[in-house]
């Protein structure tokens, strides 16, 4: 097995701009902050966001001006803080694109691109407004000799680019377990042409091996591992540690005073110990 683990900052720089990325994790937990950081101090611009339910890293990513595109189900900061006002003021403004999804709509095209067909059917949308927002096509079933059956609508494949991921456990063959709810993380994972782990500590390759069915993304999938200590801050980690709640109100309240946005940034969140 080779050695994949890498330096943070060597891992994200080999994301070019505009990429399309897939964040791990879920709203307000297990979020891949630290890789996030890195595309801000790099300077990244013009990428392409793809989240079911966002919420720090996606609002971060904007208030930066890094993302230029944002695919989501939700983006927001559940009942803690309220919705993403960077991201809001960026769609507002017409610097980012909101690709309006339902969570499952994204879980579609992920699930797609991960069997390597152009389109996922669903069920569920219904008298909804998004297909046709989203110009989602349908078609008719192949098996029903009637052809009576209702239209069923397709998601096109979402295939990211790059998946950034963090996870509790990882060696340095990029096998990586995830502590508690997986998300999407293993699907984006499946569908991603290149897949870059953050880890809150790489262990052993014996550890994983002593129980593979634990092993959440197999290294195969995985080109870079970064040892990334506190790497989903200031989202939770799920037996590590909680949501930094002070924080993420502070970066909340910051959106009514552009003037502080970026000082803040520097000097709340960059200026913390980048992981080497």
């Amino acid at each position: 097995m080779s050695d994949k683990r890498r330096s943070l900052a060597e891992a994200i720089a080999s994301i070019p701009d505009g990429s399309r990325i897939a964040l791990g994790g879920n709203t307000l937990h297990r979020a891949p902050a630290a890789a996030v950081h890195e595309l801000i101090r790099q300077g990244r611009r013009g990428l392409e966001l793809v989240k079911t339910a966002g919420a720090y890293d996606v609002d971060v990513l904007c208030a930066a001006g890094v993302a230029s595109i944002v695919s989501a189900g939700f983006v927001g900061y559940e009942t803690v803080a309220g919705m993403a006002p960077h991201y809001r003021r960026a769609v507002e403004g017409g610097t980012v694109e909101a690709r309006e999804h339902a969570c499952y709509t994204i879980i579609a095209g992920l699930r797609a691109a991960s069997q390597g067909v152009p389109f996922m059917p669903l069920n569920g949308l219904q008298g909804s407004d998004l297909v046709e927002l989203r110009g989602f096509a349908r078609v008719r079933d192949p098996y029903d000799p009637a052809d009576t059956a209702q239209d069923v609508v397709v998601v096109p494949a979402i295939i990211p680019d790059v998946a950034l991921i963090h996870v509790q456990e990882a060696d340095k063959d990029g096998n990586a377990r995830i502590i508690g709810p997986v998300y999407e993380d293993a699907l984006m994972a499946r569908a991603a042409r290149r897949v870059i782990v953050t880890a809150e500590r790489i262990v052993d390759r014996a550890v994983l091996a002593a129980a593979p069915e634990r092993t959440s993304i197999p290294g195969f999938l995985v080109e870079a591992v970064v040892d990334a200590p506190n790497g989903a801050w200031p989202t939770s980690c799920a037996g590590q540690y909680g949501y930094d709640d002070a924080l993420l109100r502070d970066f909340v309240a910051a959106a009514a005073d552009p003037a502080r946005l970026s000082a803040f940034i520097d000097a709340r969140i960059l200026q913390r110990v980048a992981v080497a």
